[in-house]
């Protein structure tokens, strides 16, 4: 079995109040496979970068079992530069610079062993390109996740809306479920989007946590609280990462496995935010992501009399 990831790798710098970090290592797809890497080792990694990228950072991917054959390196070109400020409460930032550079014109084009995979992650891009690697694709895979953002409902909205209606799960945050839907209450907001064609809809909630739809019903697990956060940049696409990972180590999609897997997708974003960009995720081994997994369900679970 292999799961495919489609996302961005690219620089960031982020600042926050806690400080600031300079041209960082970000994007998506890094975010997404360093995430899915804790659960799983065949990933196969679909993304542009310029000659600038470290290549100690491709060799760090590479040892962590994604393979690179879809990664597109373009001499004389510049990787993609993102940088943002966070507000004081985390949750809300500010772009203050955007260079797409090696994005402006990227239209990827997939090698022959990423064309038949079990698992795919199409991470946060323009629909085009996301579209573009499911025509690209000779089967249908098990299982279709996507991410996407705000941005392209603004601009694209038409064609997300064609990438949605062939994709199992989607996965959004709350503003955007209700941009998306035209709903402000999210169960609503939910029945609306299902309808557009995925089977399942993870609606994530920041520090709030994140939901699970689907017609055999719905399914909240809390987000773990923590003393400090110092970097929310990479945090949905880690929780896509652990989502998506743990599913394909399990090969069972089942709606009892997808609420396991929204666990450990929580799990591994609660790791993320501890450090500036994805450096967390490269430190932690099975023991940490066990122990924290023991934390989260010891926050959900109770027993009690149900009496009137």
């Amino acid at each position: 079995m292999s799961l495919l990831v489609l996302g961005t790798v690219a620089f960031d710098t982020i600042e926050t109040p806690f400080g600031k970090a300079e041209r960082i290592i970000g994007g998506a797809g890094t975010y997404v496979a360093w995430a899915s890497s804790h659960f799983y080792k065949n990933i196969k990694l679909v993304s542009v970068v310029g000659d600038d990228f470290p290549s100690d950072e491709l060799t760090a991917l590479e040892n962590r079992g994604v393979n690179l054959e879809g990664l597109d390196i373009r001499k004389g070109e510049k990787s993609f530069f993102w940088a943002g400020r966070y507000h004081n409460n985390m949750n809300s930032r500010d772009t203050l610079a955007t260079e797409l550079n090696v994005l402006e014109n990227y239209a990827p084009v997939l090698p022959e062993s990423t064309k038949k995979v079990d698992y795919l992650m199409l991470g946060n891009f323009a629909p085009a390109v996301q579209k573009s690697v499911l025509d690209q694709l000779t089967e249908r895979p098990k299982l279709v996740v996507m991410d996407t953002m705000n941005f392209w409902m603004d601009i694209a909205m038409d064609e997300l809306k064609t990438v949605i209606s062939d994709v199992d799960v989607l996965t959004i945050n709350d503003e955007e479920a209700r941009q998306l839907s035209g709903e402000y209450a999210l169960v609503k907001a939910a029945e609306v989007i299902l309808k557009m064609g995925p089977t399942h809809l993870i609606i994530k909630k920041g520090e709030h946590g994140a939901l699970l739809f689907h017609q055999e019903g719905m399914f909240y697990v809390p987000a773990l609280p923590l003393e400090e956060v110092f970097d929310p940049t990479g945090a949905g696409d880690s929780f896509a990462g652990g989502f998506v990972g743990y599913l394909a180590q399990t090969d069972d999609f089942s709606f009892e496995n997808m609420k396991r897997a929204l666990v450990y997708g929580s799990v591994v974003a609660s790791f993320c935010v501890e450090k500036f960009g994805p450096n967390k995720l490269k430190s932690i081994d099975d023991e940490a992501i066990k122990a924290r997994t023991n934390e989260f369900l010891k926050l959900m679970d109770i027993s009690m009399p149900v009496s009137c």
